[in-house]
C-alpha cells in the first residue's frame, strides 16, 4: 500500500498537481488525498487486469507467429551442358552440386514460420519450394529459451554448424551458389535430423562450444535418407571465438569436426555406373570471417572477408557397379575458398571468390584399381567468381555473377547468372 501511494504521489507531481508540502489549508490537503486515492485505485485495477489476462486459457491468447516468404529467380547462361556437370577427382559429382539449368528458372523459394511457444521453447519451420513444385523441410526445430549458464538445446531438422557457410540459408549467401568445397565435402549444404547442444561463455570475448548428434540423412553419410538403424549416424563438434577490435571491426574464427559412418553410400561416374562406399568419413573444417564497418554502420561503406579450409579422410570398402567387385579404398582430400565483398556505396556491393580443391591421394586394394573409377583420377579443380549486386532495401537484392569454372578436367565452363531475391514479411537476423 505504501509503495502504491508513493507511486501515485510521483505521478501526481509529474502531472502538475498541487504539492503536498505547499498545501496550507485542510481543503487543499483533502483534495490532494482524494487525488492520491484515485491514482492508487487505478494502479490496483491495472494490476488485477494484468493478473486476469495471464490466467486466461491459451486459446484466448494464441500466438501469432512471424511469417516470411523468400522468392528467388535466376537466369543462367552456361557454356557447358549442365547435365554433364562433374567435379573431377571428387564425389558427389551430380545432383545439387551442379549449377542448375540453362535459361530462365524459378529458384528455390522459402516459407518460414517462427514464434515463441511459451517461456521455455521457440519453434521454427522453414519449408523449401522447389521449381519442380516439390515441397521439403529445410529446418523444423524447437529450441530452448530458459536454460541457464549460456546453454541452449535445439532439436529437429537444421543446417549443421559444420564450418561457417553451411549454417546460412541460400538467400543470404554473398554469391549465387555455394563454394566448390561445400559442394564436394558437404553435398552443397548439410541438413541434419538430430540434436544440438550449444554453450556460449559469459565472457566479453565471444566463445561457444557445441555438439551435434544426427541421423546421418545426407551426404557425406549414407545412404540418402539415413540408415535403418537405432542410435546416431553422424556427430559434429564445433567451437568459435571472436570479438571486436579497432573502429567498427569484428572477427570470428572456428573449427569443426564431422564424423560419419556411410553404409552403401552411392555415387555415379560419368558413364552412369553406380558405385557404393562403406566405411568411415572424417572431415575437419577451419573457418574465419572479418567484418569492417566504419562508425559501426553497416548501411554505408563496409567490407567482409570470409574463408574456409576443408580436409577429409575416408577409408573403407568401395564397390564397383561395373564389375560388382569390392576392395579397400582410402582417400585424403582438401580444399578451400576465400572471398571478399565490398560495399563501396549504399545499396551497391562487389565481390570476388577464389575456389581451389586438391584431390590428394587415393589408394585401392585388389581386386580394384584406379582405372575402375575415372571420376576419382587426380585433378585439382579451381574457380574464379566475381559479382555485383544492388540492394535497394534489406528486403530485396538483384545480382549479376560471372564465373570461370574449371571443375571438369577437360573443359572450362564460363558462367553468367542474373538473380533476384526478395523477402516478404518478418525475417530474423542473419548469422554474424
Amino acid at each position: 500500500m505504501h509503495r502504491k501511494a508513493t507511486m501515485a504521489l510521483v505521478v501526481a507531481a509529474a502531472l502538475g498537481l498541487p504539492d503536498a508540502a505547499a498545501a496550507q489549508t485542510q481543503d487543499e490537503l483533502k483534495s490532494l488525498r482524494e487525488q492520491v486515492r484515485q491514482l492508487d485505485k487505478r494502479v490496483t485495477d491495472a494490476e488485477q487486469a494484468a493478473l486476469q489476462a495471464s490466467s486466461r486459457p491459451a486459446s484466448e491468447s494464441a500466438m501469432n507467429p512471424a511469417v516470411s516468404v523468400i522468392l528467388n529467380g535466376i537466369y543462367s547462361n552456361l557454356s557447358q551442358d549442365p547435365s554433364t556437370f562433374r567435379i573431377n577427382g571428387f564425389v558427389p559429382s551430380l545432383g545439387e552440386a551442379g549449377p542448375g539449368g540453362r535459361g530462365l528458372n524459378l529458384g528455390e523459394s522459402e516459407l518460414a514460420l517462427a514464434a515463441n511457444i511459451d517461456h521455455n521453447f521457440r519453434g521454427t519451420l522453414i519449408a523449401s519450394i522447389s521449381p519442380e513444385d516439390g515441397i521439403g523441410v529445410e529446418e523444423g526445430t524447437i529450441q530452448t529459451l530458459a536454460l541457464s549458464h549460456g546453454f541452449t538445446i535445439k532439436a529437429g531438422r537444421f543446417f549443421s554448424s559444420v564450418g561457417y557457410q553451411n549454417q546460412i540459408h541460400a538467400h543470404a549467401w554473398d554469391f549465387t551458389d555455394a563454394p566448390l568445397a561445400n559442394k564436394v565435402f558437404l553435398g552443397n549444404q548439410l541438413g541434419e535430423d538430430g540434436l544440438q547442444l550449444k554453450w556460449v561463455a559469459p565472457t566479453d570475448l565471444y566463445f561457444d562450444l557445441g555438439l551435434e548428434l544426427g541421423r546421418g540423412r545426407q551426404f557425406p553419410a549414407g545412404p540418402a535418407g539415413g540408415r535403418n538403424k537405432n542410435g546416431v549416424g553422424s556427430g559434429n563438434v564445433f567451437t568459435h571465438v571472436g570479438g571486436d577490435f579497432g573502429t567498427g571491426a569484428a572477427w570470428q574464427t572456428g573449427v569443426s569436426y564431422l564424423s560419419t559412418s556411410p553404409r552403401d553410400r552411392t555415387f555415379e561416374d560419368p558413364t552412369g555406373t553406380t558405385n557404393s562406399f562403406t566405411g568411415q568419413s572424417r572431415l575437419w573444417v577451419l573457418d574465419g570471417i572479418l567484418k569492417w564497418a566504419p562508425n559501426y554502420n553497416p548501411t554505408y561503406t563496409n567490407f567482409k572477408l570470409q574463408g574456409e579450409y576443408f580436409r577429409r579422410k575416408e577409408e573403407g570398402d568401395l564397390t564397383s557397379g561395373a564389375t560388382a567387385q569390392t576392395g579397400g579404398f582410402t582417400s585424403t582430400q582438401s580444399g578451400f575458398y576465400l572471398q571478399g565483398v565490398y560495399q563501396f556505396v549504399p545499396m551497391w556491393r562487389v565481390g570476388y571468390r577464389y575456389d581451389r580443391l586438391d584431390s590428394g591421394s587415393t589408394s585401392f586394394s585388389a581386386p580394384l584399381n584406379a582405372a575402375d573409377f575415372p571420376i576419382l583420377a587426380t585433378y585439382n579443380p579451381t574457380r574464379h567468381t566475381v559479382m555485383i549486386d544492388w540492394n535497394p532495401s534489406e528486403f530485396s537484392r538483384v545480382r549479376l555473377q560471372l564465373a570461370q569454372d574449371k571443375s571438369r578436367s577437360d573443359a572450362t565452363d564460363n558462367q553468367a547468372f542474373l538473380q533476384y531475391i526478395v523477402s516478404l514479411g518478418a525475417h530474423g537476423a542473419h548469422k554474424f
